[in-house]
């Protein structure tokens, strides 16, 4: 038996000397170099006692050790286990305690906090220059490790996402879910050893790790490795590259910079856009600058990739595509499948979708059907010639940057603080972010809440991300009457806070 996923993206280039990634200063890692630097991290993670199945956890910078570690996680049998560096101590406390990881992987500047937090865990240290105790520590092994064998069923990775209550959700991604979404993509895509992706996204996420890197390597391609994205260094780099993937934000600032223009574009084959919706008014400047039409797809961190935009085909404005091969999708309404046009909870199948829930079972049956329909808590609708649309979140799911935002996990915060009766989170449309969260804080009788004294308590105990950009104290939240709140009134109520940018 091989190493499912490992094996399909590295072996065939194992020793090979082609170029898997260039960073920005002009340091080259080939295939080789990676295969002998995860063997590396793959024996020192067996020397700490790391065992198949169990849980390595990585809360770091984005870096090529950060990317070898992925891969000698997987070497190893285990379960890698991406953090945004963002998660504040008491995030990351909820994290460790659910995963109950073998091995955490911090920045320096957080060992002691991430030591106190992860109690039985190991802990070593991975700084943003690829310095730490882990690289010392495995620059004693040897090169050289047989990947662990793994079947296409065993799990690769765990990606916490969380939900309408606010505890986060352990997605479970098993070697084949991740494995058959790439190959697909690679196909769909038209992704060759050829191609060169600009990578600027980080790579905690499914879009920047699994979409990006797990494409490229199985097509035996290479990337320009951005530690962020910089939009005037990404638009000098353009010319060295074929391919892009992106957040709908991305696009947007590079049509903000004069410097981007159509000779700029000119030598790229493929821009792609997911993680949150674009606006079609955006695909249409990018068109009308650079003569590309964006490819915009649809994902989820518990599917990877359900639906595109074809590469050879129409490309429609403010729509994710067509079902990719292999995916079932469906728009169910409360008798059962709803016509072309009509809107729905979008569900899908395939051998993308997850295996369920980590420690969660009843939640997984609440959203994973027997028959493997996974309910996405998306609202969408598919046209006639089988494009769909997203048209809403049925979970209130706020998307800024392209990162998801739960309104719940923000409004229990709130709703703690003095002079607060009760909060509604709510993503109102952002020129750049797309969206922005916002709070709307109802006053407690005989109370007049600050709200930038709302803002301060909330900064040291959610990340940047999850933090609203605005704070608005009312008299009452808007409800129905069965006394839900009314998030869509308040959501069309603010829909121009931040029109003026």
């Amino acid at each position: 038996m091989t190493n499912r996923l490992y094996d399909a993206l590295m072996g065939p280039h194992a020793q090979s000397d082609r170029v898997l990634l260039t960073e920005a200063e002009g340091c080259v890692t080939t295939y080789a170099d990676m295969h002998r630097l995860s063997g590396r991290l793959a024996n020192l993670l067996a020397a700490k006692g790391v065992r198949p199945g169990d849980r390595v956890a990585a809360q770091v910078e984005k870096s090529v050790p950060a990317l070898a570690l992925y891969l000698a996680s997987l070497r190893s049998g285990a379960v890698f286990l991406p953090l945004n560096p963002a998660y504040t101590a008491a995030e990351l406390a909820y994290f460790a305690g659910d995963a109950e990881p073998a091995l955490v992987v911090c920045d320096p500047t957080r060992l002691e906090s991430t030591q106190a937090i992860t109690g039985a865990a190991q802990v070593l240290t991975l700084g943003t220059e690829g310095k730490g105790s882990l690289m010392d520590a495995a620059a004693d092994q040897p090169e050289t490790q047989t990947p662990v064998a793994r079947a296409g069923g065993d799990l690769a990775a765990i990606l916490y996402t969380s939900g309408t209550t606010g505890r986060s959700k352990g997605a479970m991604l098993s070697h084949d879910n991740l494995l058959s979404n790439a190959q697909v993509l690679v196909r769909e895509w038209r992704v060759t050893a050829d191609d060169v992706l600009l990578h600027a996204l980080p790579i905690f996420h499914t879009h920047g790790l699994f979409v990006a890197v797990n494409t490229v390597m199985l097509a035996g391609g290479s990337m320009i490795w951005l530690p962020r994205f910089d939009a005037a260094q990404v638009a000098a780099l353009l010319p060295r590259a074929t391919v892009m993937m992106g957040v709908p934000t991305f696009y947007t600032r590079l049509l903000d910079r004069p410097d981007f223009t159509r000779e700029t574009a000119a030598g790229m084959r493929l821009f792609v856009s997911g993680s949150a919706p674009l606006l079609a008014d955006t695909h249409r400047a990018f068109q009308a600058r650079t003569g590309h039409r964006i490819l915009e797809r649809y994902g989820m961190t518990e599917t990877n990739m359900n639906t595109s935009n074809p590469h050879d085909g129409e490309r429609r404005p403010g729509t994710v595509g067509l079902p990719l091969p292999g995916v079932e999708l469906r728009i169910m309404g409360e008798g059962g499948p709803v016509p072309d046009g009509g809107i729905g909870m979008i569900e899908v199948r395939g051998p993308n979708v997850f295996q369920g829930y980590w420690r969660m079972p009843e939640k997984t049956a609440e959203e994973l059907r027997p028959d493997g329909w996974f309910i996405t808590g998306d609202l969408g609708a598919r046209d006639g010639d089988g494009y769909v649309t997203i048209v809403g979140r049925g979970k209130d799911l706020v998307i800024s940057g392209g990162f998801n935002v739960y309104p719940k996990e923000v409004e229990l915060l709130i709703d703690e603080l003095p002079g607060v009766l009760e909060s509604a989170v709510i993503g109102v449309p952002h020129p750049d972010l797309g969206e922005a969260v916002v709070a709307v804080v109802a006053r407690r009788p005989g109370t007049e809440p600050d709200p930038q004294e709302i803002l301060e308590a909330l900064s040291g105990r959610l990340a940047r991300f999850k933090q609203p950009r605005r704070v608005i104290v009312v008299d009452e939240l808007p409800r129905n009457t069965m006394g839900k709140v009314q998030k869509a009134a308040l959501r069309a109520g603010h829909a121009g806070l931040f029109a003026g940018g």
